[in-house]
C-alpha cells in the first residue's frame, strides 16, 4: 500500500497523522507513506507495524515534521508534561523506518522548557536513512524505559507502567543534535556514518560542561547499548567541555568506531554522573577515532581502549542480529 500526504491538497491526505491512521490496525505488509515537501506541525503516533515514512524531497530538510510540546508544559488538570510526553513524534510499533524525513522540537532550549523529545523510539527493528533529528536536551529516546524510574512518577507517557522489551534501532547517514543527553534510552541502536552536532547552551563567561552526547541505560543482560560507526562528533561550543557520555543506569554501554570527533569533547571523555559505583558496570569503549578530541590518553581510567579483535566484535550483523538474526543491510 502506498499513501500519499501533501500539504497542498494534491495527495491522500493533508496531514500525516491522517495518513497512519488509514492503516489497519491489524497491518501485517508493508505501507509507505509518501510524503510531499513541506512543514507539518503535528504531534505523531505510530503504533501499527510495517510502516515507512518517506519523505519525496532532494534531502531531508524538505520535509519537516514539528511539534513544540516540551516537559515543563502542564496538562488541563496543571500536571506537567514531563520528558515522556513531550515527544513530536512516538514510534511504539516494530518493522518502522524512516527516510529523508527531519523530526523537530521545536520548544526551544532545555534551560527554558525542560527536557524535549523530537522522536520517542520504542519499535523493534527500526530503521531511520538520511534523518535528521533536531532539538536541545533530550532529543531522541531510543527506548525501552529503564524498569524503574529514579523519581517516582516520572515515566509518563505512552510506554509509562509497562514492562520494557529489548528493541534494536539502526541510523544511517543521519544528523542528530541537541545539548543534554540528546541521544538516550536502553536500545540497542547502531549508528553508522551519522553526525552528531553537540550544541552550544554556553555563555561566554560560563566555564565547566556544556553537554553529553549520551546518557545510555542498557539493561544489565544486554551484550550491546550504543554503537557509534565511522561518526562525526561535531560542535558549536567551546573546546573541551563536551562530554561522550554518562549512564544514565549503571550498566551503560556505549562505544565509538572509527569516528572523527572535534575539538569540543572534553579530554575526560566520559562522566558518570555523580555515581561512582557505575564506574564498575558502564562499559564506555573508543577504538580508532581521528581528530582533535580522539585522543584517549588523558580519559577517565574506567573506561576502555579496544583492540582490534575486540573492535570487530562491534560491526552491525553482530551488535543488531539478536535472536532472529536481524540484519538491516539486506
Amino acid at each position: 500500500m502506498i499513501i500519499q500526504v501533501s500539504a497542498d491538497g494534491n495527495g491522500d491526505f493533508t496531514k500525516v497523522q491522517d495518513a497512519i491512521d488509514h492503516v489497519p490496525d491489524n497491518n501485517a505488509s508493508p505501507v509507505t507513506i509518501r510524503i510531499k515537501p513541506g512543514v507539518y506541525k503535528e504531534k505523531l503516533h505510530v503504533a501499527k507495524p510495517f510502516i515507512t515514512l518517506l519523505g519525496e524531497g532532494k534531502n531531508a530538510q524538505e520535509v519537516m515534521l514539528t511539534f513544540d510540546d516540551c516537559a515543563n508544559k502542564t496538562m488541563p488538570d496543571g500536571e506537567p508534561y514531563g520528558t515522556f510526553r513531550s515527544y513530536s513524534i512516538f514510534i511504539g510499533a516494530d518493522h518502522f523506518s524512516a527516510e529523508l524525513i527531519t523530526f523537530e522540537n521545536s520548544a526551544g532550549p532545555g534551560r527554558l522548557v525542560g527536557q524535549a523529545l523530537a522522536a520517542y523510539v520504542d519499535g523493534d527493528r527500526a530503521i531511520f536513512r538520511r534523518c535528521r533529528f533536531l532539538g536541545y536536551q533530550d532529543t531522541l529516546f531510543t527506548g525501552p524505559l529503564p524498569p524503574e524510574p529514579m523519581k517516582p512518577g516520572s515515566f509518563t507517557g505512552p510506554r509509562g507502567g509497562q514492562s520494557p522489551r529489548n528493541t534494536r534501532q539502526y541510523y544511517e547517514d543521519c544528523y542528530i543534535e541537541g545539548d543534554v543527553d540528546f541521544i538516550f534510552g536502553s536500545a540497542t541502536a547502531l549508528f553508522l556514518r551519522c553526525e552528531l552536532f553537540s550544541k552550544n547552551r554556553l555563555s561566554a563567561d560560563q566555564g565547566g560542561i556544556n553537554g553529553w552526547y549520551t546518557a545510555a541505560s542498557t539493561p544489565e543482560n544486554i551484550p550491546y547499548g550504543y554503537v557509534f560507526l565511522d561518526c562525526k562528533l561535531t560542535s558549536d561550543a567551546p573546546p573541551r567541555t563536551v562530554l561522550l557520555g554518562r549512564p544514565w543506569r549503571n550498566y551503560a554501554k556505549t562505544a565509538f568506531i572509527c569516528c572523527w570527533m572535534g575539538e569540543q569533547i572534553h579530554q575526560d571523555g566520559w562522566d558518570n554522573w555523580n555515581k561512582p559505583e557505575a564506574e564498575a558496570t558502564a562499559s564506555y569503549c573508543e577504538y580508532g577515532s581521528t581528530g582533535p578530541g580522539a585522543g584517549t590518553g588523558g580519559r577517565v581510567s574506567w573506561s576502555k581502549r579496544l583492540g582490534d579483535r575486540e573492535a570487530a566484535m562491534y560491526a552491525p550483523a553482530i551488535v543488531l542480529a539478536g535472536d532472529d538474526g536481524w540484519n538491516p543491510f539486506e
